[in-house]
């Protein structure tokens, strides 16, 4: 079945509205055309219904196409529009492009040229809803599972600090999602749509952390076959997360310090330093007081990367949410190996919730990943005693 390309034109002279409205429906049957008189009319349109492509003129009355291009793309950033205008020119042209428009068109609009950019418009379109679609899968992946007391605090910290600048430090023992604190920082932030550069700290030897971080050039030592960017430098204008900073080498904290002060780092070997535009989210499952008292951590980097604290709770401090959190596992295993979601019987449940979880979220996973293979059809209270090997 073809999919209906819903398409709108927003065009105030009745004689240019009726034919490009005319134009469009001949050219395929697949084309739902609507029309507006002004940009007003227009708006009420576009919130009202869902259009893969706007085509719009720039001087109306009551609001012109630029004002409507702005406001549109504020509530529905993916809507595609073609502006046209019989006043012409670059400035105009490069203007809406600025604002967010796909194409600009002159009046009167050569025939091929309007379907040809309707055409890549509407690709354009079913490109962006695709990608919308796959991104709220892949975030979904980073949610928070949870209603708890110390869960609900951390999301309201996180809606709170997540628009701002602020260096945020996260700790909490392993396995207690550090990450997904993280993650969620990253996409409710303004960086959202740029990158989200992650490094353990704990998992790069010392004497390629600085490489890691900052990047190399040619012959800075034996291995370096070629200049490298660093992970600073693929963050540039999106966000870096330092996990297990507690593990970072006191030469490479001295490096991050400076990157934090200065937003400037230097490749290993190079003499030139880089400019870069990152937000900084750190955090470990150490003391960092301790680890400074003994010598371990540098004081004026914590001060540094502490401005926001955010504590994730163990498991065992949030029981209430293991009934939403095994849920949530048993469907995503599921998924992950295609079979039909299982039932824990609520026995099961509530010796799950009973048991000391020293591994947290992380072995609370794998141990629901070791039911749903080695239990019944129906999880049962014998089935954990069984295999939960608590």
């Amino acid at each position: 079945m073809t999919k209906v390309s819903k398409i709108l034109i927003v065009e105030d002279e009745s004689s240019i509205r009726r034919v490009l409205k005319k134009i469009l429906e001949e050219e395929s049957s697949s084309y739902q055309v609507d029309v507006a008189e002004d940009g007003e009319e227009g708006l009420e349109k576009i919130k009202a219904e869902d259009y893969d492509l706007v085509i719009s003129d720039i001087k109306m009355p009551k609001m012109d196409g630029e004002e409507l291009l702005v406001a549109a793309k504020k509530l529905k950033p993916e809507t595609v529009f073609v502006m046209i205008s019989g006043h012409g020119d670059l400035e105009t042209a490069v203007t809406t492009m600025r604002l967010g428009a796909f194409d600009y068109i002159s009046k009167p609009p050569d025939l091929n040229r309007l379907l040809t950019t309707v055409r890549n418009g509407l690709d354009t379109s079913k490109l962006v809803v695709e990608n919308t679609i796959l991104k709220k899968k892949v975030n979904k992946k980073y949610d928070i599972i949870g209603e708890s007391t110390p869960i609900v605090r951390i999301k309201e910290m996180i809606e709170k600090v997540a628009q701002t600048e602020a260096r945020v430090l996260i700790t909490g023992s392993n396995g207690t999602g550090k990450e997904l604190v993280a993650h969620q920082l990253h996409l409710q932030s303004k960086r959202a749509a740029q990158p989200f550069i992650e490094v353990n700290c704990a998992a790069i030897p010392s004497e390629l952390i600085e490489s890691e971080l900052f990047g190399h050039v040619k012959g800075a030592f034996t291995s370096a076959v070629k200049d490298r960017p660093g992970k600073f430098e693929l963050a540039n204008s999106g966000t870096i997360f330092l996990d297990e900073i507690g593990d970072m080498s006191m030469p490479a904290q001295a490096k991050v310090l400076r990157a934090l002060q200065e937003n400037m780092i230097t490749r290993v070997g190079a003499e030139k330093d880089v400019k870069v535009d990152v937000r900084v989210l750190a955090a470990t499952n150490k003391d960092l007081k301790k680890e400074i008292a003994e010598g371990r951590f540098r004081e004026d980097l914590y001060h540094r990367l502490a401005v926001i604290l955010i504590e994730v709770p163990c498991l065992n401090d949030r029981r209430d949410d293991i009934p939403l959190l095994l849920t949530h596992f048993v469907k995503q295993i599921a998924n992950e190996q295609g079979t039909v979601a299982k039932v824990l019987t609520e026995e099961a449940i509530q010796l799950l919730k009973e048991y000391d979880w020293t591994g947290n979220i992380r072995e609370l996973r794998n141990v629901v990943e070791r039911l749903i293979i080695l239990g019944g059809k129906e999880i049962s209270k014998e089935d954990v005693e069984l295999f939960a090997n608590k």
